[in-house]
């Protein structure tokens, strides 16, 4: 596979949190920021300055470049641990995240994906990541067990289908998603969720 045709791992969140917030940026190229967005992008600094560790037997690998060409996806890890276990390592991911643990499985399968790549790079099972959020300042736990690591291969073939298709799905306002997204002016979901609803309405009276 080219290159050019490798997702994003950042695409599998975003589409799992909106498939319209996916296609505005990874189509359209569109991007703003706001608190939210500007709190995790603190967050990573830290970790997006690549470097390699050593301390109390745990190898610490920063901003590490992640790709599995079978699949087709790519990005960037915040952290890999590689902890000591007998004559070989245990490989461990860990995004950072900005505020708390969430409902929506959205981190966890971009945190899976990166799993997924690493078992390709290096030939052996990833068995679980973690996720680290700045609220809390802890991290949960994600074993990469089978329902997440299916929900995650799934999330793939529905983002590679949205990329390929090159359509942006209509606006559907949902106050506890558009209103944290940074998107919200650009996407404008509460006029154009509107007027998508007017529309169908129109065509309904028509056809009548």
């Amino acid at each position: 596979m080219d290159d050019d045709d490798l997702i994003p791992l950042s695409a599998l969140q975003h589409y799992l949190y909106c498939p319209r917030q996916c296609a505005l940026i990874h189509i359209e190229q569109l991007w703003a920021e706001n608190r939210h967005t500007a709190e995790g992008r603190l967050l990573h600094e830290r970790a997006d300055q690549p470097q390699t560790e050593q301390r109390h037997g745990v190898r610490t690998a920063t901003a590490m470049p992640l790709v599995n060409h079978a699949l087709g996806i790519v990005g960037i890890a915040d952290v890999v641990e590689f902890r000591q276990a007998g004559d070989s390592e245990c490989i461990h991911p860990v995004e950072y995240k900005r505020g708390r643990p969430k409902k929506h499985r959205a981190d966890e399968v971009q945190l899976c994906a990166q799993g997924l790549c690493l078992e390709a790079m290096f030939g052996q099972p990833v068995s679980e990541g973690a996720l680290f959020y700045g609220e809390t300042r802890r991290r949960k736990a994600v074993p990469f067990d089978e329902t997440l690591r299916a929900l995650t291969l799934d999330v793939i073939l529905a983002t590679r289908a949205l990329l390929e298709s090159r359509r942006t799905p209509r606006a559907e306002y949902q106050s506890r998603r558009c209103d944290a997204c940074s998107l919200i002016e650009l996407c404008q979901p509460h006029l154009l969720g509107r007027k998508s609803a007017v529309n169908a309405w129109l065509f309904k009276q028509l056809k009548e």
